[in-house]
C-alpha cells in the first residue's frame, strides 16, 4: 500500500528540514501544507524534496481537508512539522493498516514522552479532555489529541472537516467512529518541539472540551440523549425529594410537583429514545462494515 506524508506547517522553519529529510530517507512522499508563512518553512521544506502548497484558507483543519482533497494514495500519514514525532514511528502506524486490523491508527505520545515535551498545564489539559472524551463516547482511546496518524483512503476521503483549528483531532477521530470506521491506537515516541508553539492551553482546551460535546449531539445522538435523560432524571429526583420533604412539614407544592413530573418523564422519554437509536445506530455501522467487507 502507497502512502503519503501529510505535514500542515506554519512558520516551522526550524523544524521542518528535519522532518522532511527523515521521511524522505525512508521513502515516503512528503506534501507540505504551508498557511502563509513568513519565515523560510516553504523553501526549506522544497530544497528536501518535499511537494509544497499554500493552503487557500487558514488553520490546521482546513489544511488537512484541502491536502486529503489533493492526495490519492491508499494511506495518509498526519505529522506535526514542528519535530516532535518521528519518522521512525511511521511503520506502527501504517502496519494495523496494511494488515487490515484498523482503518485509522492514532499515535499515542503518552507511552513515551521526553521531559519538557509537556508543560504541567499541557499535560494536565490532555488527560482531562481524553478522560471527558472517554466518558461521553465510550471509546477507550488515550490520546485523541495526537498530531500523528495513519488513515486509509476510504476514511480521509470521507471525512467532513469543519473545524479549522487545534480541534480538528477530535473532529477526525469523531468522524471516524460516527461512520463506523476501525480505530485504534499505537505506542510511539514524543519530543520537545523546536520553536515556539502556537496552542494556547486555556482558550484551545475549551474549544476542544466544547468541540467534543457538540460532536456528541452530531455523531452520537443516542449517547447524548442518555446524557440529557440522566440530567432530566436527576432534576427531577432532586425537586421531588424537596417536594415530599415539604409536603410532610404541611407545604404543598403542586406547580412544583407538575414539573418534578414532567422532568421525570421526559428523562425516561430520552433514555427510551436513546435506547432504540443506539440499536438503529449500531445496525447500520455492523452493515456498512459488512458492505465494506465485501466490497474488498
Amino acid at each position: 500500500m502507497k502512502a503519503v506524508i501529510v505535514v500542515p506547517t506554519l512558520n516551522e522553519e526550524k523544524a521542518i528540514g528535519k522532518v522532511v529529510e527523515s521521511f524522505k530517507k525512508k521513502g515516503y512522499d512528503v506534501l507540505v501544507v504551508d498557511g502563509r508563512s513568513t519565515d523560510r518553512t516553504r523553501e526549506i521544506a522544497e530544497e528536501k524534496g518535499a511537494k509544497v502548497i499554500v493552503q487557500s484558507g487558514k488553520g490546521k483543519g482546513q489544511a488537512l481537508a484541502e491536502a486529503f482533497q489533493l492526495i490519492d494514495e491508499d494511506i495518509a500519514v498526519v505529522v506535526d512539522g514542528d519535530g516532535s514525532y518521528l519518522a521512525e514511528d511511521v511503520e506502527k502506524l501504517i502496519e494495523p493498516i496494511e494488515k487490515g486490523l484498523s482503518d485509522h491508527v492514532i499515535g499515542n505520545r503518552f507511552s513515551n514522552f521526553e521531559a519538557g515535551a509537556f508543560t504541567k498545564l499541557n499535560l494536565i489539559g490532555n488527560k482531562i479532555l481524553n478522560f471527558f472524551f472517554r466518558f461521553f463516547y465510550g471509546v477507550d482511546l488515550k490520546d485523541i489529541l495526537s498530531g500523528y496518524r495513519a488513515l486509509r483512503k476510504e476514511v480521509y476521503k470521507n471525512l467532513e472537516l469543519k473545524k479549522a483549528g487545534f480541534e480538528v483531532e477530535v473532529e477526525i477521530t469523531v468522524e471516524t467512529l460516527a461512520k463506523g470506521f476501525r480505530i485504534s491506537e499505537v505506542p510511539i515516541s514524543y519530543k520537545k518541539r523546536e520553536g515556539r508553539t502556537k496552542l494556547k492551553p486555556i482558550k484551545d482546551g475549551l474549544k476542544i472540551g466544547v468541540t467534543i460535546y457538540r460532536l456528541l449531539a452530531k455523531y452520537s445522538p443516542a449517547r447524548y440523549l442518555y446524557f440529557a435523560g440522566l440530567i432530566f432524571l436527576l432534576l427531577g429526583l432532586l425537586f421531588g425529594i424537596y417536594v415530599v420533604y415539604e409536603w410532610f412539614l404541611g407545604i404543598s407544592h403542586f406547580l412544583l410537583a407538575i414539573l418534578t413530573a414532567l422532568l421525570v418523564i421526559s428523562g425516561l422519554q430520552m433514555l427510551t429514545f436513546g435506547l432504540v437509536m443506539d440499536f438503529l445506530l449500531k445496525t447500520y455501522h455492523e452493515l456498512r462494515r459488512e458492505m465494506r467487507r465485501y466490497d474488498r
